[in-house]
C-alpha cells in the first residue's frame, strides 16, 4: 500500500499535509492526501504523479511494496527545532538505505553484515573500560596500531551503513538500525555532512561505540563519556601516540600537535584530551594547553586550526551503482535516481569526471 511510503517522503520533504496540497496545486485536497497515507484511499494514477513530482520521488517508490522501518534512533544531540525535523531526517535515512538495499540485491555477493563484537571488553561498568572495548575491536577487525585512513570505508566494509546528511550544526550524527521482516536488522551511522573531516571522524567513532558497546548501570552523561573514550582510543590508539608524542612530558607545543594530527586526521582539541587520558601530559600543563585552544577558538565548530580535512563522503554506494550501470543491470536513469543525481551528472561519475 501507498500510504506508509507517501508519509515518509512527505516527512523528509518537511512539508505538511496542506503544502504539499499547495505543491501539487491543489489537485486533491489536503484531506484526501491524509487517506492516501492511511491507506484509506489510493490516488489516481494523475495524482500519484503529481505528488511524486512534488516529493522528488518516482511512482515506483511510492508504490514499492519492500518494507523497511528504522528503529534505536538516538541523535547525539537533538535537532533543536524539534520531532518534525527528527521525522524527516529518518525519512531521508531510510529513503537513501533503501535505494542502497536495491542497489546490493542487484550483487548479493557484494553485501556485507556486520558480525558483532563479542567478549567482555564490550560490556562495559566503568567509562576507563570503554579504552579496552577499542582495542579489542580493532584487533578483531585486523586495524593493528595502525591510523585510520577512512572512518567511512572502515565502517561500510564491515557492514554499517553510512549515511552523510545535512544536519543542523547542534547535530553531529546518530546510530540507528533499518529493520525489515525475514533480515536481520541493518545497523546505519548518520553523519553530519556539513561538519569537517575531523568532526565527522570523531562522531563515525563515538556513534560505533553506541552500536557496539553493551552499558552497564552508567548514567546518560557517562554513556556519552565512555563513548568519547572509545572514540579517542580508536582513532588515537595508545601505543601509536607513545611512539608519537612519548610517555611523559613536561610540555607539548601546538605546533607539533598540528603536525601529529596530520597522522590521526583528528582535531587539535581531541589529541590534547587524549594526551590527559594517557597521562602524557601532567594536568598543569593540560590545562594550560587547553586554555591555548579555547582563546585561539579551536574548540569550536568553526575553528581555523591548520590542516583541515575535508569531510570524509561514504562512496560504497556510489561504487556499487556505477557497477551496475556499467554491467546494464541498471539503466542509467535508474542509477541517477538511485544516486539522487541528473543522467548527466552520473555520466560525469562514469567518465570519472566528478572525482571529489
Amino acid at each position: 500500500m501507498i500510504g506508509g511510503r507517501l508519509k515518509r517522503a512527505r516527512d523528509a520533504r518537511g512539508l505538511s499535509l496542506r503544502e504539499l496540497e499547495a505543491a501539487i496545486q491543489g489537485l486533491v485536497s489536503a484531506q484526501a492526501i491524509g487517506k492516501y497515507e492511511r491507506n484509506e484511499m489510493m490516488p489516481s494514477s494523475t495524482v500519484l504523479l503529481a505528488l511524486s513530482k512534488a516529493l522528488e520521488v518516482s511512482p515506483e517508490f511510492l508504490m514499492s511494496e519492500r518494507s523497511v522501518d528504522l528503529v534505536g534512533v538516538d541523535f547525539r544531540k537533538a535537532p533543536q527545532a524539534g520531532t518534525k525535523e527528527e521525522r524527516a531526517v529518518e525519512a531521508a535515512v531510510l529513503d537513501q538505505v533503501e535505494r542502497y538495499l536495491e542497489l546490493e540485491e542487484l550483487f548479493p555477493d557484494f553485501v556485507v553484515s556486520m558480525t558483532e563484537p563479542k567478549g567482555v571488553a564490550f560490556r562495559l561498568r566503568a567509562i576507563e573500560s570503554a579504552e579496552r572495548a577499542a582495542d579489542t575491536l580493532r584487533a578483531q577487525w585486523s586495524l593493528g596500531g595502525d591510523p585510520i585512513t577512512n572512518m567511512a570505508e572502515l565502517l561500510e566494509e564491515n557492514g554499517i551503513k553510512v549515511i552523510a546528511l545535512t544536519l543542523p550544526d547542534s547535530v553531529s550524527g546518530s546510530k540507528a538500525f533499518v529493520r525489515r521482516p525475514g533480515h536481520s536488522d541493518i545497523p546505519v551511522i548518520v553523519v553530519n555532512a556539513e561538519h569537517n573531516g575531523e568532526r565527522q571522524r570523531f562522531t563515525l567513532a563515538h556513534e560505533l561505540a553506541h552500536l557496539v558497546l553493551h552499558v552497564g548501570p552508567l548514567e546518560d552523561r557517562d554513556v556519552e563519556r565512555a563513548a568519547d573514550r572509545f572514540a579517542g582510543a580508536f582513532l588515537m590508539p595508545s601505543e601509536s601516540m607513545f611512539r608519537l608524542l612519548g610517555r611523559n612530558r613536561t610540555s607539548i607545543s601546538l605546533g607539533e600537535l598540528a603536525e601529529v594530527k596530520k597522522v590521526f586526521k583528528v582535531s587539535v582539541a581531541s589529541l590534547v584530551v587524549r594526551c590527559s587520558q594517557l597521562d602524557i601530559l601532567p594536568k598543569v600543563a593540560y590545562g594550560r594547553l587547553w586554555a591555548q585552544i579555547r582563546s585561539l577558538g579551536w574548540n569550536s565548530t568553526a575553528s581555523n586550526e591548520p590542516y583541515r580535512f575535508p569531510p570524509e563522503v561514504p562512496q560504497r554506494m556510489e561504487r556499487i551503482c556505477l557497477r551496475a550501470v556499467a554491467e546494464e543491470a541498471i539503466s542509467e536513469a535508474r542509477g541517477a535516481e538511485l544516486l539522487n543525481v541528473n543522467v548527466r551528472e552520473l555520466d560525469r561519475r562514469l567518465m570519472g569526471l566528478s572525482l571529489v
